[in-house]
């Protein structure tokens, strides 16, 4: 394939879409025949072109496979929705990347394991008000990008995930009943991922250490774990041993408290069951 000119301190997105635009001129398409024969919308690739919007990776595969270009759109792809991240999830992203070993205790259903239904409903604050605000597309945009996190738990090999649920997480409707059963029957499939271990922590188990934050430990090919804490409006990666060590036995005493892999799946299902009309 014919190289594409490379721009001196262009933006990761503004570079995938002149990328788009170079390819599709390369073969001689305007927008209208692209949008005829790729069934997208013809003002959806223009904002595609100028950078107004971040796809899903899916539709890069598909322009990817138009223009015989590999996976080059894939990977300009990639690099692009990472700037739709807030600086301080920028070191816990490359972590989250590259992590063989992940554990998490949440508060809420992760984005790892969210439907991407779910996750607009959060992302646009439940009542819809971000999205209808002139906030429409950052939120699309917020979406595919966590859409595109998820791709990490189909690598092979795909890291070993270690998810404890608080019980609020899964008790904790959205208010579209549809979308909400939808997210309790993703995290039962996903609880059946040979890579994936899901628990709950119920009510019962009382106070523990980290009720107050969400928690993330990493561990990498080689080195030592690395955590990261996120509470109301603030992230941090810690790499001090010490406090690593001491996040690690807090983890392990809530893991202790919680229900087993088995448990944890027939809760949840007896909760989709719950919430079935």
């Amino acid at each position: 394939m014919a190289e594409y000119p490379v721009v001196e301190g262009e933006s990761k997105r503004a570079a995938l879409g002149r990328t788009l635009r170079f390819l599709r001129e390369k073969a001689g398409k305007s927008l209208g025949q692209l949008a005829e024969e790729t069934s997208y919308d013809k003002s959806y690739l223009y904002r595609l072109e100028t950078g107004e919007r971040l796809s899903k990776r899916a539709v890069m595969e598909d322009l990817d496979r138009y223009h015989g270009s590999g996976d080059l759109l894939v990977g300009l792809w990639s690099d692009a929705r990472r700037e739709v991240i807030k600086d301080r999830y920028r070191g816990f992203m490359g972590l989250e990347e590259t992590a063989r070993v992940m554990w998490l205790f949440q508060l809420r259903v992760p984005g790892l394991l969210q439907t991407e239904d779910y996750a607009r409903a959060v992302l646009s604050g439940l009542s819809g008000t971000r999205a209808t605000s002139g906030n429409g597309a950052e939120v699309e945009e917020q979406v595919a990008a966590r859409m595109g996190r998820q791709e990490l738990l189909y690598r092979q090999p795909a890291p070993s995930v270690r998810v404890i649920l608080d019980e609020g997480a899964v008790r904790r409707p959205v208010p579209d009943a549809k979308v909400w059963a939808d997210q309790l029957s993703h995290l039962v499939a996903a609880s059946e991922m040979p890579s994936v271990a899901l628990q709950v922590l119920p009510y019962a188990a009382g106070v523990h250490d980290l009720m107050d934050s969400h928690l993330w430990i990493f561990w990498q090919r080689t080195g030592d774990p690395v955590a990261y804490v996120e509470g109301n409006g603030f992230g941090e990666v810690i790499d001090d041993p010490d406090k690593v060590l001491a996040f690690r036995l807090s983890y392990d005493l809530v893991r202790d408290a919680a229900l087993t892999p088995a448990e944890s799946t027939a809760f949840i299902k007896r909760l989709l069951e719950e919430c079935r009309p």
